[in-house]
């Protein structure tokens, strides 16, 4: 089932990488108290991905955030390694947390799974973003085609919020 507005985010702990290497990720603490934009890829460095989406972001961070956004997150079914170097390359620093969810498990529970086997990518996330306001969706808009970025990127949400 996909997760809707309304709902509660899903507890889920993710792995990324830390100043200390290896961490665990809690994202459910995380957005507790916080209010904050999830969008997510199919991969790092894919062309849409890469070229587009997280660019979009990255340029449009502050005036998101001028919105009264806490944080902006990247979700990928790309491991801790990967998220962290595309996050360095892009820029990102400062302006969008990537958020690596190396086995799938968080887009599982959102519902939000593409099937990437067909072009041997496997398991990956949906394109989408999100607003989750303590914890709980406000917003959430999918993209229809893993290469359409007409409902997900950064100026529908800015436009949204």
């Amino acid at each position: 089932m996909t997760i809707a507005v309304g709902d509660a985010f899903p507890a889920v702990t993710l792995k990324r990488l830390g100043s200390d290497g290896m961490e665990d990720f809690k994202i459910t603490e995380f957005l507790a108290d916080k209010k904050v934009v999830i969008f997510a890829v199919p991969g790092a460095f894919t062309p849409t991905c890469a070229q587009k989406h997280l660019p979009g972001y990255i340029t449009q961070a502050d005036a998101i955030k001028a919105k009264g956004i806490d944080a902006i997150l990247c979700l990928a079914v790309n491991d801790p390694f990967v998220m962290k170097h595309w996050g360095e390359v892009a820029g990102a620093e400062g302006k969008v947390m990537m958020v690596p969810d190396g086995n799938g498990e968080l887009v599982q529970k959102l519902g939000l799974t593409l099937d990437g086997s067909g072009a041997g990518l496997g398991l990956r996330a949906q394109r989408f973003m999100m607003v989750v306001d303590h914890g709980k969706v406000t917003e959430l808009q999918v993209e229809p085609a893993a290469g359409n970025l007409e409902f997900s990127g950064a100026d529908v949400c800015l436009a949204k919020l």
